[in-house]
């Protein structure tokens, strides 16, 4: 019989969230605040943060640690700092990352270097010295925000997309051992939200929700415990069928899609 993941709860420490300064992660801070955290929130922008936590309502309150997840030594101080002043954290969503999108007739190394050293180093620079500290506590919530764009490769989204679907793999890889160390692990998938990333995609974005809903279905996702928290499930499910396509079926359907078949070459 599996053991029951451990899901946090403010009694168990603080929340920490990365990418905080707006959209996703600012809207999940807001709401984990309302249910009674003290949330830590970390971004470069410290006004933005700031303004975040002026205007946190509830039991709870957001406290502004900025930094940049490119600097792992830095993160390994912060998440030292977070504790010494706030508690042990017991709940973590690494959300920090970019889109740039990426053509094929335009490849710039720039692009992927930036894509990467966010995306995914930055996730590893805040995922190791948190998975420390809650080892040393003997529990913790980690949870990973990927995307259904680590599905499969979608146009314009060659650094993104490889980024997410290694986000995906590294949890997939991880979740064995933290299982053993009582970390429940989990990978945020959701579907298009109404963001000023998603603003300039070049296609049409099915089932696009708004930042307060995506923010809602992450925090229940994460009251839930399960691994993989995907939404809007009608469309991502059909998602992880595409997946399953052979390529000579799965390139003309995303093409016809996106409306890229359209597009002159």
């Amino acid at each position: 019989m599996s053991k029951k993941a451990f899901v946090a709860t403010p009694k168990d420490g603080v929340a920490w969230v990365t990418g905080a300064s707006s959209g996703i992660g600012a809207e999940v801070a807001e709401r984990l605040a309302a249910k009674g955290f003290t949330v830590a929130v970390t971004a470069r922008r410290e006004d933005e943060l700031a303004d975040l936590a002026a205007k946190a309502s509830g039991p709870g309150r957001i406290v502004a640690y900025p930094g940049d997840v490119t600097d792992g030594p830095g993160m390994e101080a912060l998440v030292k700092r977070i504790e010494a002043e706030l508690g042990p954290v017991a709940l973590t969503l690494l959300n920090a990352g970019v889109y740039l999108p990426v053509e094929g007739d335009a490849l710039e190394r720039d692009n992927f270097d930036k894509t990467f050293d966010v995306n995914l180093k930055g996730t590893v620079n805040c995922l190791i010295p948190v998975a420390a500290a809650m080892r040393t506590s003997g529990r913790g919530q980690i949870a990973i925000v990927a995307s259904v764009a680590g599905y499969f490769g979608l146009p314009t989204a060659a650094s993104y997309g490889a980024s997410k679907a290694a986000l995906i793999n590294l949890a997939e890889a991880l979740k064995f051992d933290f299982d053993k160390q009582g970390i429940t692990l989990q990978v945020i998938a959701p579907g298009f939200v109404d963001t000023p990333a998603t603003a300039d995609n070049p296609f049409p974005m099915p089932f696009l929700i708004s930042v307060g809903k995506a923010g809602r279905r992450i925090v229940e996702g994460l009251e839930s415990g399960r691994f993989e928290v995907t939404f809007p499930r009608k469309f991502t499910y059909a998602l992880k069928v595409m997946r399953i396509m052979p390529y000579w079926l799965f390139f003309p359907a995303i093409a016809k899609a996106t409306g890229w078949n359209k597009r002159a070459s």
